[in-house]
């Protein structure tokens, strides 16, 4: 199963707030005001500190870069981030760093897939800021020869030029500056920027702005109409909007790809900040002309149609916080937080998840194998408090005995097959949200009460025009007894009304019908709610109490709620009880 959008939740007990981060975006606090890799003055551009950000948001840490990366780049560090569009600065980083190639945001066996897709062998195609990264080299060594290469240091395409001379004699680099090329107009039919965009735009200045557009509109002039413009990028928040601005209005299809996790295992350690690739299509503006957003961020050919670039720029936002937040859970834990996953199925239209998993830590210490495992809670019983409350899943985990605990819940919108089905669905997602130093070798299991998911039947469904959609189901609980729910949708985890069905002994049969078999009909002798036991109790407390009970009783009922406690004292009173609601 492929999931095509998710949604996340953090909750802290002090103090208590929740920030849901969703493809909707029900409420958003920006985790800092850039979401950029965290090197101080260096290579990106570094976050503000949290008081200032994120003052009502969680706390969410930032992941430090590996020390070997820090000690192999810091001499080559600029002193300001504007010195990345400077030629000399590129020229001393280059000289420096000599033959090394130096590659941003992934290699040749991470990228291809994708840039397969956009970029075709027989067609020319242009590398903008190619630096010394070998891709150009891996593409030319698999039949890609329309290759050139640009580049502001000359230095670089000196020695990008002798390095290939002998090998690829057909590849070309030139020194030329991406905001003045010199190259005819519609000369490529594709152009590759692999972290070029990211370099020149650290900031949201009025100068920084004015020097991307130049660079896009150098690519728009030099690219054929359907020529690709394809952008490998950390998509940094300022960087997001820019291009959501500017590709959108010129008429240009647009589609984001997200690179996959697996194909990045390797340098996912460097660089845990997902990678995303841009594909920008150019087609000529015509008035009126409907926009062609597209997102494929599943790591599959599977792509969702989007209305507005603002749907866009919150689908990239939601993978960059669900990438740190894996960072979390596997570097260092929760530290007291409740984080709550909402998983989409691809399948499905819709707007309810499939699976919302609530993740649980425990502090005792466990065994090696019992530091992570998988709960699923039965059809209809999401609603009790073991499972629905922080402090019911808490208690849950302590008793299953496991350091970590992903509690899931299944969802009435969404059909479930069977437990297999279930753990095949999420076993690749689960992964994902492994504690700490968990051995991958050891089979995570998965629990659940029974052996079976449950069954829920939807009786009914309406809208109120005071409460909204409800629902009316019959679920089954301990030991087979079926329970009928009455749940407003506008908040899905509260019973507001239970009845206790059972099967009913005596059905007259009907002329002409044969009988099919028992009738459940509700239990007029079960009280759901402990406040209607107290209250039926308190009778107990009135004078003459046996008399009453041979006599009529006029009871006034402040609030009918959901009618089971006038059945319960119509039944247990010999004579019919005459009760009056308010």
């Amino acid at each position: 199963m492929i999931y095509n959008k998710m949604r996340l939740r953090y909750d802290r007990p002090k103090p208590s707030f929740q920030t849901l981060l969703s493809f909707k975006f029900m409420s958003y606090q920006p985790l800092c005001n850039t979401l950029s890799f965290p090197y101080k003055n260096g290579l990106f551009h570094s976050p503000r500190p949290h008081s200032e950000s994120c003052s009502s948001g969680p706390t969410i840490h930032s992941f430090q870069p590996s020390m070997r990366i820090i000690r192999s780049a810091m001499d080559l560090l600029p002193r300001s981030h504007t010195e990345f569009s400077s030629a000399d600065y590129w020229d001393t980083f280059f000289s420096k760093r000599g033959d090394k190639a130096f590659e941003w945001y992934g290699e040749y066996p991470e990228l291809c897939g994708i840039l397969h897709k956009y970029i075709k062998p027989q067609e020319q195609a242009l590398v903008v800021g190619c630096g010394n990264s070998r891709l150009s080299e891996d593409l030319y060594d698999v039949g890609y020869r329309g290759l050139t290469n640009v580049d502001i240091s000359d230095v670089v395409v000196r020695q990008m030029t002798e390095r290939n001379a002998g090998k690829r004699a057909d590849m070309k680099f030139l020194q030329m500056d991406v905001m003045k090329m010199d190259f005819p107009d519609s000369s490529f039919s594709a152009v590759l920027d692999k972290g070029t965009l990211d370099a020149l735009m650290p900031d949201n200045q009025s100068e920084t702005q004015e020097r991307v557009t130049r660079m896009f509109d150098e690519v728009g002039r030099v690219l054929k109409v359907g020529g690709r413009y394809v952008i490998i990028t950390l998509s940094q928040e300022h960087i997001l909007k820019k291009l959501m601005q500017y590709f959108p209005q010129e008429g240009w299809i647009t589609r984001v790809h997200k690179v996959s996790d697996s194909d990045r295992e390797t340098s996912q350690k460097e660089m845990p900040l997902p990678v995303f690739i841009f594909v920008f299509t150019k087609f000529k503006k015509m008035p009126q002309m409907n926009k062609i957003l597209e997102v494929c961020l599943c790591g599959t050919d599977t792509t969702q149609r989007l209305s507005c670039e603002e749907d866009v720029m919150r689908a990239v936002k939601e993978r960059q916080h669900y990438a740190m937040l894996r960072q979390q859970l596997q570097n260092r834990g929760l530290e007291g937080e409740t984080v709550c996953l909402e998983l989409f199925s691809s399948s499905s239209s819709s707007s309810v998840p499939k699976y919302i998993l609530h993740i649980v830590e425990t502090d005792t210490v466990r065994a090696a194998d019992r530091q992570f495992a998988v709960f699923i809670v039965p059809q209809g019983r999401e609603v009790e408090w073991l499972f629905a409350t922080d402090k019911g899943r808490g208690h849950l985990a302590g008793t299953a005995g496991f350091r970590r605990l992903v509690v899931v819940s299944l969802q009435r919108e969404h059909p479930y097959e069977t437990m297999a089905e279930i753990q095949k669905e999420l076993s690749g997602k689960i992964m994902e949200l492994s504690p700490p130093g968990f051995n991958r070798k050891i089979q995570v299991p998965f629990l659940s009460v029974g052996a079976d998911i449950g069954t829920r039947t939807v009786c009914y469904e309406g809208t109120s025009q005071f409460s909204g959609p409800y629902v009316v189901e019959d679920v089954e609980g301990e030991d087979g007894i079926i329970f009928r729910n009455l749940i407003f949708l506008s908040n899905r985890n509260a019973v507001q009304s239970q009845a206790r069905m059972v099967q009913e002994n005596k059905i007259p049969k009907k002329k002409g019908r044969r009988r099919t078999g028992k009738k459940i009909v509700v239990d007029c002798g079960y009280l759901a709610c402990q406040h209607h036991r107290v209250m039926v109790a308190g009778l107990g407390c009135l004078p003459n109490i046996k008399q009453l009970l041979d006599t009529r009783l006029d009871v006034v009922l402040v609030g009918l709620g959901g009618g089971g406690l006038p059945l319960f004292l119509h039944k247990h009173f010999s004579k019919p009880a005459e009760a009056a609601t308010w």
